[in-house]
This record gives C-alpha cells, structure tokens and sequence, in this order.
C-alpha cells in the first residue's frame, strides 16, 4: 500500500488521468498506458484510491475537533512473492507511468532516479491481512482454470464406453487426457514451489509465539479484567450515535463502479473512536485477526465467509484513522448481508471502535445486527476505487478452490470410488 498527500489544487488533474486507465468507471483496463496490470504474473488485485474523510466532522459528537486529514492518493496491491521484488519489477515496467501519477503528490520528485526508494518509503504494512487461499498463486489459478475447461470440454467428447458406469475407467481416461495436453503443451502444470525455509521458520516461531506470548500475559489480563471491562460498558453506553443517511449523489458515485464483474472491490475510510482505550483495543483486536487470517483462516474460509478474496485493515494517520479494503465476490448487499448473519460479533469487535458504528454490549453484541444502521454508516464511509484490477475475471473465490480440487484429485494416488465420484462432480 503506497500512500502519499495529493498537492493542492491537483486532485482534479489526477482523478483525470486515473480515468484514463479506465474501460469502464473505475474499472482498469489491463493494458492502460500508465501501469499496464496484465504484465505482472504476480499481481492477483491492484487499485488506486484517492482517501477521502467525508465524514470528519462526525467525531465533534465526542467533544473533539477533526485533525486534518488532506486527500490522499493509495495504490494497493495483493501479490505473490515478497513485496520489494514487485516494487522493483513495478518500477522496471511502469516508471514513466508511475512518475505521471504519483507527481500530483506532495514531496515527490517526477525528476529523481530513486523511485524505488521512494515507493518504499511510502509503503505501509497493514494491521491485518487476511487472503483467501494462503500460497495459491496467480499462475496456478490460472492453469487450474484451464484444467477444469479441458476436462469439461473432454468429459463432454467422452463416447460411449463399455465401462460407462464406471466411474475408475473414467477417470483413467481423463488423465490419461490431461497428461497428452501438458506433454504437448497444450496445458501447463507447473508444480508448486518449495516454501523459503526461512519462512517456514518465521511462521511456526509467530504461530507458537503469539499463544505463548499471550499466555505469559494471562495474569495482567485476569487482574485488568474487571477494569476493562467497567470501562468499555461506561463508553458504550455513552458512545453518541448519529447515523445519516448518505446522499444519494454519494450511493451513485459507488454504484456505478459495482457488479462489472463477479468480484468487487470495497473501500471504508473511518475515525478511531477517540481515547487511549479504543485506540488500544483496535490495535490488539487487528494484532489477533492477523494471527487468525493467518494461521486459521487461510483456506477459503474468513470463519463462515467464503466469498472474500483479500482483505487488509490499515491504520493511518498516526493510529487515528483505519482503511478496510476488500475484494469479495457478489452484490454488496449479499456482502454485508454474509458479514451481519455470519459474522456480526467479528465485525463488533473491530468496527465498534470506529466512530458513526452502531451501539455495541460487550464489543460483540448489538452493532451489525441494527442492520439499517449499520449499513448506512458503512455506505456513508465507503469510497469508490479511481481505478480497480483483477487477474482473473470470471472466477470466483468458490469455483478457484473447486478448481484446486480438481487438480488435486487428478494428481491423487489411488483414490477411493467415494472420492472419485466426488471429484467427478466437480467437473
């Protein structure tokens, strides 16, 4: 995620030339003149964002005046491979694109060598980081989606055999297609890389770490208990509410961005509530996600939602502030829907500390589950991409992880007559 300030007066310039990237609103065109998408082989989902606080002035209701908060310009991408080896390639391929933009921005110099240097003094890591398919690359879904169309297109040539009702013969036969095509090159599938080493370490000492750190920790928690959590029910009971309704010249703008594609993209700008202790809270609950959606969560599933390709939240703005973007599959509605009947106590917990959310008990109580409320205060956060990428459309979170199924099974030894007729079905 490259942040940096938009100059005065130049926000008009840059909404221009991002449109230019364009093939339908907010949409990117692959092969745009300035940061041409399709080249990178790593690159699942990328957008730029101009960060808006349209609903500043919503914590005077906390007796605080709103710190400035100037239009920010944000490219964010969701990659394969360590993020230094993206930036270079980014650099190596779209320099002129990238001095063009990020020119309207404040302390940039379109006129120096070190680019690289500068984007990665502008990069921010996220607070949590959830990804649908932890070590699933572009390259393999790509290639697991052309499996699955060879096997369907094949499946549907398949004649008559004396063995018809036997689902073993058929899938000997299917493989016996599969490896003609990718001995001709006909289909590719390329073997999955051996994981660093070194991380494989650094993942096993966070995944061991964390429990542990919290454990040794128990003992503060246990005696802080009581105080905490008078404190939290004091706040919530105190919290103002006052939800709007958005504008509808605001619900268009987003509108018109949405359902070009069966995925999504999804920005929310919001204020930390104000206080050390929602600050803290926020960051801890954020610490925790990131352990879950990487260590739990990590194989098509964010608890009972499948429909999320990535997601990341951010906190900006000396910790004041919080970014949420997201890629998920379906209509918002179906979306938040997925969020308030599967999810509302995770959503609590995080979002409650957010100014404008709806009144919570005990941070998982209450909150999303004032639907209306609810999602007028996220529409009224939202912000629309300037311009938004994705590797693979037409695929959906539920169809990759069927798709990695079947190449699984294909590859399988042995398998029992249950397991190949299950695999059967998925074709």
């Amino acid at each position: 995620m490259i942040t940096a300030t938009i100059e005065p007066g130049r926000e008009a310039d840059l909404r221009s030339l991002l449109d230019t990237m364009n093939q339908k609103p907010g949409l990117a065109d692959p092969h745009n003149s300035l940061v041409p998408f399709y080249q990178f082989s790593q690159l699942h989902f990328a957008r730029f964002v101009i960060l808006e606080a349209n609903t500043n002035d919503d914590i005077r209701d906390y007796g605080v005046e709103p710190s400035v908060w100037p239009p920010t310009l944000s490219f964010v991408g969701d990659v394969d491979g360590p993020r230094n080896l993206f930036l270079a390639e980014l650099v190596v391929r779209c320099g002129d694109g990238l001095r063009r933009i990020f020119s309207h921005c404040q302390g940039f110099d379109d006129k120096s060598d070190n680019l690289l240097g500068w984007l990665k003094a502008h990069d921010i890591k996220p607070g949590a980081n959830y990804v649908n398919w932890r070590g699933r690359s572009v390259l393999q879904i790509r290639e697991e989606r052309a499996l699955r169309a060879a096997l369907r297109q094949q499946l549907a040539r398949e004649p008559t055999q004396p063995d018809a009702g036997d689902p073993r013969a058929l899938r000997n036969r299917l493989k016996e297609f599969v490896d003609e095509e990718v001995a001709s090159l006909r289909l590719r599938l390329t073997p999955e890389p051996p994981t660093p080493p070194g991380f494989i370490i650094a993942n096993l000492l966070h995944l061991v770490g964390v429990p542990l750190l919290l454990l040794a920790l128990s003992p503060l928690f246990l005696v802080g208990a009581p105080f905490y959590a008078l404190r939290l029910r004091s706040l919530e009971q105190s919290d103002p509410e006052n939800i709007p309704r958005p504008e509808p010249e605001h619900i268009a703008g987003l509108s018109i961005q949405e359902d070009h594609l069966e995925t999504n993209q999804f920005n929310v700008l919001g204020q930390v509530k104000p206080g050390y202790f929602r600050n803290y809270t926020l960051r801890f609950l954020l610490w925790i996600v990131d352990y879950t959606a990487r260590h739990i969560y990590n194989h098509g599933y964010l608890t009972r939602i499948q429909t999320i390709n990535f997601a990341r939240w951010v906190m900006i703005d000396n910790n004041r502030r919080v970014y949420f973007a997201s890629n998920y599959d379906g209509s918002l509605d179906s979306y938040m829907d997925d969020f308030i009947n599967k999810v509302g106590w995770g959503l609590n917990l995080v979002f409650s500390n957010g100014v404008g959310y709806p009144r919570t008990r005990w941070l998982i109580k209450g909150g999303a589950k004032f639907e209306g409320k609810y999602k007028k205060t996220l529409r009224r956060n939202q912000l629309p991409s300037a311009t938004w990428y994705k590797a693979y459309p037409g695929l959906n979170a539920i169809e990759m992880a069927d798709n990695t199924r079947i190449r699984k099974g294909l590859e399988k030894a042995n398998p029992s007559a249950r397991e190949i007729r299950q695999w059967l079905s998925l074709l």
